[in-house]
């Protein structure tokens, strides 16, 4: 990467138009104006211009007020902006930066028109994030000059800045944007020419998926969008991702990925289409996926998809005791969970001493809750004393819930079902917390598949608040009830999903970083290019290589087989460079060496 310049003034990029004065050029035209640079705004619209000075006007008195400007900042940063509806303003420019809507014709026109207009020298930049750039340069008279200069909304706040290069771009013009990029304190990816880029390349496809998700009611739009935030750390679900960035505008990124990919991942969801052309395109129209208090409100208001708020309308039925079957992680952090929430807690494991191990286990781990002042040494104290370690299962015979969290395999599984069917009493709840296997599976193992349910918890269960409730078809409606009210009181939130693979997490999540992979092994960016532009680009809290060393890429191997096989798309097959690692024992942090390589332990 390229070092920043110690002096703006020696940048070769003093004088900047920004064309098309919408959301973004006026984001992008703040940037440069704090950054020292003379701003040329360009809008066809008079109205459009002036809303840019007022909003720019409006951001840098909020500076001030905040002590982050001084009053002669501000007159500085507004003085260096005048703004204009002739296209013949950009004539002294060093580089145009045009942000027109997402349009060949639009932008083509623009291109053409500058390149009678500016100087030969210029650096033509497209903010494009769905159209082809190097077609965009092929239509110019000087294709070596133009390239892709993607900002990310807000363009103040969002650190990230994707330099896309065509064929044709010449190395300078690169150089030269990519210097001005760290001037402006963002971080800039250089990636080549293909729809989405890194980021929304990434990013669209995930939100595609989670629109067909709602689509096919497999879960409410709610519950979709809780899931990804609680259950993957994201600032804000799919769904309302969706109507923050307009419904039309990802229809449109959609078509252009699928063009050029055919790949049926990217093939836009048909809710899409219907959305956008009811004129229901999200936050900006008042209404998307969800209402709002008013057009560009982020306010969401109530309307007849909200869930009613209250209790269940079907009794649950009482659980004043749990079974924890298991004793590696997952197994004591549930139990730990449960005897907090005032469950006398049952932990049993194939042997006695594997049972006291994950009891020893919690007690470290409620150690450290007080040494954080998380909790008091008295309620630690009161929750170790609900737990009972064991060595076998018949001593689940009394308990109203019995939760499996044993190994990740279906005849294991089966295995321990058909053994608590013969231990647990009747009216006793069965709960699998499987990721990726058909809980019905387990409920056919057993005499009572009414009472089977899938509580899938989230590693580290003491600390991630989610649990995905995975109804059967032959779920009873008081065992789907009595689970709801059991999360409330261990403080999970619970959302509804219904039995196939991946559930709601694991099934948006794990196509999402299978495309990253894909990405790597084409050559079309690289793992600390693509980490970077995920968490900057989309706030996620770890890039998707990070993420997949955590996970495992053995276990994320094993979804993704999954996946594939019940949903049988292509675009969901494993990539083989991720069953070329796992097959070398690259397995991640766990082994030392993932798809990167970490000091020993």
């Amino acid at each position: 990467m390229a070092t920043p310049l110690s002096d703006p003034s020696q940048s070769p990029l003093q004088t900047i138009a920004v064309v098309g004065l919408g959301t973004m050029g006026t984001g992008i035209a703040e940037v440069l104006a704090k950054a020292g640079r003379t701003v040329v705004g360009i809008d066809i619209s008079e109205a459009q211009a002036a809303k840019c000075v007022a909003a720019l006007e409006a951001s840098t008195a909020r500076g001030v007020e905040r002590e982050r400007l001084t009053e002669q900042d501000r007159t500085d940063i507004l003085a260096r902006v005048r703004t204009s509806t002739d296209l013949g303003a950009a004539a002294d420019a060093d580089l145009v930066i045009e942000v027109a809507p997402e349009s060949y014709e639009v932008k083509q026109q623009i291109f053409r028109e500058l390149d009678g207009i500016v100087r030969p020298e210029t650096i033509l930049a497209t903010g494009t994030n769905a159209l082809s750039v190097t077609r965009l340069a092929a239509d110019s008279s000087r294709p070596e000059r133009v390239l892709g200069l993607h900002f990310f909304n807000p363009a103040p706040a969002m650190r990230l800045v994707e330099v896309v290069s065509s064929v044709l771009t010449a190395p300078a013009a690169v150089t030269a944007v990519t210097d001005l990029a760290l001037d402006l304190g963002k971080e800039p990816v250089a990636v080549g020419d293909r729809p989405g880029f890194v980021a929304d390349g990434l990013l669209f496809g995930y939100l595609n998926q989670a629109a067909a998700m709602y689509e096919a009611k497999y879960a409410s739009r709610e519950d979709i969008d809780a899931a990804m935030r609680l259950g993957c750390g994201l600032p804000m679900g799919p769904l309302a991702l969706l109507d923050l960035i307009g419904v039309d505008t990802a229809r449109t990124v959609l078509e252009a990925m699928y063009a050029a990919s055919r790949d049926r991942l990217h093939a836009p969801a048909p809710i899409l289409k219907q959305l956008s052309e009811a004129g229901l395109t999200g936050r900006k129209a008042g209404r998307g996926f969800y209402t709002y208090e008013a057009p560009d409100s982020p306010v969401v208001v109530r309307d007849a998809l909200t869930p009613l708020e209250g209790a269940s309308l079907t009794a649950g039925r009482e659980v004043r005791s749990v079974g924890v079957a298991g004793s590696g992680t997952m197994a004591s952090g549930i139990a730990e969970v449960f005897a907090k929430g005032g469950y006398e807690v049952v932990i049993a494991a194939r042997s006695e001493e594997k049972a006291q191990a994950a009891k020893a286990r919690i007690g470290k781990s409620l150690a450290r809750s007080v040494d954080k002042g998380r909790l008091t040494a008295e309620a630690a104290a009161q929750t170790l004393d609900r737990i009972t370690p064991t060595g076998t299962y018949d001593d689940f015979a009394d308990v109203d819930l019995a939760v499996e969290a044993v190994a990740e395999d279906l005849e294991v599984k089966r295995q321990l079902f058909a053994a608590l069917d013969k231990v647990c009493k009747p009216g006793a709840i069965l709960a699998t917390t499987t990721s990726s296997l058909p809980v019905v599976a387990c409920a056919r193992a057993t005499s009572r598949p009414q009472d089977v349910i899938g509580m899938h918890f989230f590693n580290p269960a003491p600390a991630m608040k989610l649990v995905e409730v995975v109804r059967t078809v032959l779920t009873a409606d008081d065992v789907h009830a009595t689970v709801r009210e059991v999360c409330g009181r261990i403080r999970k939130h619970a959302v509804d999903c219904g039995d196939r693979a991946g559930f709601i997490v694991n099934a948006l999540l794990f196509p999402y970083l299978n495309n990253a992979i894909k990405m790597v092994q084409e050559h079309y960016a690289s793992l600390d290019d693509i980490d970077a532009a995920m968490r900057l680009g989309g706030g996620y809290p770890m890039g998707p290589f990070e993420l997949l060393d955590v996970v495992g890429l053995d276990v994320s191997l094993a979804i993704e087989k999954v996946l594939h096989r019940e949903f049988r798309d292509p675009g969901l097959a494993p990539a083989p460079l991720l069953e070329h690692l796992v097959a070398a024992g690259c397995l991640g942090r766990k082994t030392g060496r993932g798809f990167r390589e970490y000091a020993k332990r």
